[in-house]
């Protein structure tokens, strides 16, 4: 089991920043990727957008719609990862969650903390 916790979200105006971290513990080896959802209001978890993902090789991936705007990486602390969130709008008004995906027996697993609210608004 993989267990994890984001702290850092909250409420901030439109242009500010926020830092969203991810702490894992547990049975933390075979981690395929690490991941930053984030869930809109009114949306199901099956409609989660994957914000941002660092991969086993150390590649990192940004969504489109955010790439010139935030950035992830691991924490200085081991076994986290950081969503650093710069200029944010109106419109990344969300529920953020951390999510790792292990490789058991050939399978993966998805792994997901219980999530973290941003708010941007004046």
């Amino acid at each position: 089991q993989v267990h994890l916790v984001e702290s850092g979200g909250g409420l901030v105006q439109p242009g500010g920043s926020l830092r969203l971290s991810c702490a894992a513990s547990g049975s933390i080896s075979s981690i395929s990727s690490m991941n930053w959802y984030r869930q809109a209001p009114g949306h199901s978890s099956q409609q989660r957008e994957l914000v941002a993902q660092i991969r086993s090789s150390g590649s990192t991936y940004v969504a489109e719609s955010v790439k010139d705007r935030w950035s992830i990486s691991r924490g200085d602390a081991e076994n986290t990862v950081v969503l650093q969130m710069d200029n944010l709008k109106p419109e990344d008004t969300a529920v953020y969650y951390c999510n790792f995906r292990k490789m058991t027996l050939g399978e993966l697993t998805n792994f997901w903390g219980p999530g973290t609210q941003v708010t941007v608004s004046s």
